[in-house]
Formats: C-alpha cells, sequence, structure tokens
C-alpha cells in the first residue's frame, strides 16, 4: 500500500508498544519513518530513519528535531507516542515520580511540537497526532500522577488545535483505554480485582490502525478525537 508514499512521518517511543507499530504501520502505506527513542543509535534502516533521542532530555529533543528539520524537511505526520505510566496509591507516589510522568507525557510533547510545528505551519500541511489514554478524561483509583500528565496532554493537545487553527495542520487526539504491553508487566493485572485481563485488552497494532486511519484522511478530513475501547461483554468483565 502506497498512501503515505513520499510523506515523513516522526514517531516517538518508536522502539517498543503502540509507537513500534505505528511506525511499523505507516511504514507499510509508504511513509518514510524517522524513529525516535533513547534506546536507538542513528542510523538508516529500510524505511526507517532512527534516531537516538531520550525524551526526558530537552538536549536530545531539540537535536532529534533539528537534525529531522535539517536533513529531511517539516514531517507530514508527527505521533507522540511516547509516555511514562505508573500505577500507585496517592500516599505511595512520590513527588520524583509525579514528576518523571509531567517531564514525559506533558513537556516531552509539548518540546517535540515546539520543535516541528512551526516549520509544518510554514508548509500549511500535515497532522500531529497525540496518544492520549483514558485517562485524559476519566480518573481512576490509584492513577492520580498518570491521570494529571494525561489530561495535560490533553490540554496541550487541544491549545495546539486553537492556535494553528487555518495553518493547514490537523490535530487528532487518540485516547485508547488499556491496552497490552509491557507498561502492565509490573502490575499483573490479570491477579488482581477489578483489572481487566490482558488478553482482553486492545493490542498496539488497535491503537496503530488508528493512527493510519487518521493521517490517511484527505487533507479536507480532520479525525479531531478518537476514543478507543476494549470491546467487553458484561460475562468477561474482570
Amino acid at each position: 500500500m502506497t498512501q503515505l508514499a513520499g510523506r515523513l512521518a516522526v514517531v516517538t517511543g518508536a522502539s517498543r508498544g503502540i509507537g513500534s507499530a505505528t511506525a511499523e504501520g505507516l511504514a507499510a502505506r509508504g511513509a518514510t519513518v524517522v524513529r525516535l527513542a533513547r534506546s536507538f543509535t542513528d542510523g538508516v534502516h529500510g524505511p526507517y530513519r532512527d534516531l537516538r533521542c531520550d525524551l526526558s532530555q530537552r538536549s536530545d529533543i531539540e537535536r532529534a528535531t533539528g537534525r529531522i528539520l535539517a536533513d529531511w524537511g517539516p514531517p507530514s505526520i508527527v505521533v507522540q507516542s511516547a509516555g511514562g505510566f505508573v500505577l500507585k496509591p496517592l500516599e505511595a507516589t512520590t513527588p520524583a515520580e509525579l514528576d518523571e510522568l509531567l517531564v514525559l507525557n506533558v513537556r516531552a510533547p509539548f518540546l517535540v511540537a515546539q520543535g516541528l510545528l512551526p516549520a509544518m505551519r510554514a508548509a500549511r500541511s500535515g497532522i500531529h497526532v497525540t496518544i492520549g489514554s483514558i485517562a485524559d478524561h476519566t480518573g481512576y483509583a490509584e492513577n492520580s500522577a498518570y491521570a494529571a500528565s494525561k489530561f495535560g496532554v490533553r490540554g496541550l493537545h487541544e491549545a495546539l488545535s486553537a492556535e494553528f487553527r487555518g495553518s493547514g495542520i490537523r490535530f487528532t487526539l487518540i485516547s485508547p483505554g488499556p491496552t497490552d504491553t509491557s507498561i502492565w508487566d509490573p502490575v499483573n493485572p490479570d491477579e488482581r480485582p477489578g483489572f481487566l485481563r490482558r488478553a482482553r485488552m486492545l493490542r498496539p497494532l488497535d491503537v496503530a490502525d488508528a493512527v493510519v486511519f487518521a493521517a490517511t484522511r484527505p487533507p479536507h478530513a480532520a479525525v479531531e478525537l478518537l476514543r478507543l475501547m476494549p470491546s467487553v461483554s458484561d460475562s468477561e468483565q474482570p
């Protein structure tokens, strides 16, 4: 499939989970994909242009976004997929854990947007996709730090949508429910009452398909918000 042939995409957190599946989905449709993750080394691998980028470090983000614009020009697609996750009661959550989530889930997307969106506005085209969460609009127990960060990135998405209205850039927020990635490994939801079993969760590919759907709409059509949930019957509830 070549729906995105000739298009440059940037995906953060592309080494695993939703980010990895999204990079694969965009590349499968013809896009050249710049993959950002701290585990990568700079290099070219087929349709991928990999850049090492620790998104907790402002200098790494500035280096990566500067390199993208200098070497390949403004991207057509930006997918903000990287992020952190903490599931703890309020009193067990440390200030350092809160700070880490705010850095990864709010500051990093802000800095990536700051580095790339002005050039996309000058090109008068493109789509900026934020991967949110069910926790960006619903509060859950033991989710105070994570929800604060995800509500924050949803606010960033809405503010950018307003600020860049009429620029030619479309903004999409995709808010998936529980998705079976490695973030659940320390939690073991299968053994915790009230949690959806991993076998019933969304897969990273489900979220990646939603990104591809948004990215392949014609320029006159914008997917502003997409909330994606596991399909679970009453008998399958945990």
